[in-house]
C-alpha cells in the first residue's frame, strides 16, 4: 500500500516538491553559512520523495543549545513561508476524501519544515 501511496504521491506533484527541495538544498550547499541548512533540506527532499511509510520524529539531540539557535533562524528565514505552503496544498487535497492520505503527507511536510534540526525520519 505504500508502494501504491508514494507512486501516486510522485505523479500527483510530489516529484515537483522534491525538485524544488534539491534545488534549494543544491543553493544552500554552495555557500559556506548555508551548509547546515542545505544538509537539513536534502532530508526534507528525501521525505518529500517517498512520505508513505516514513515519519520525521525528534531526535535525542534535538533540545541541544545549537539545534535551537539553528531551528530560530531556519524558522525566521524560510520555515514559515514552506510550512504555509505545505498547509495550503493539504486543504486543497482535504477537500476530496480520496486526497485526504495526501493532506496527511502535507501535514508531516509542514511539521518538519518548521523545524528541521534535530528531526529525524523513520520507517514506520
Amino acid at each position: 500500500m505504500e508502494t501504491i501511496g508514494n507512486v501516486l504521491w510522485m505523479i500527483l506533484g510530489g516529484f515537483i516538491i522534491f525538485i524544488l527541495y534539491l534545488l534549494g538544498s543544491l543553493i544552500l550547499i554552495i555557500t559556506i553559512i548555508g551548509i547546515p541548512f542545505g544538509v537539513e533540506t536534502l532530508k526534507m527532499a528525501g521525505l518529500a520523495l517517498m512520505p508513505f511509510g516514513r515519519e520525521p520524529v525528534q531526535g535525542e539531540r534535538a533540545g541541544g543549545c545549537l539545534y535551537i539557535i539553528m531551528n530560530v533562524i531556519w524558522l525566521l528565514f524560510a520555515g514559515i513561508e514552506i510550512a504555509i505552503v505545505h498547509l495550503v496544498l493539504a486543504l486543497l487535497f482535504g477537500i476530496t476524501i480520496i486526497g485526504l492520505p495526501f493532506a496527511k503527507q502535507h501535514v508531516k511536510m509542514a511539521y518538519i519544515a518548521l523545524v528541521p534540526f534535530g528531526m529525524d525520519i523513520r520507517t514506520t
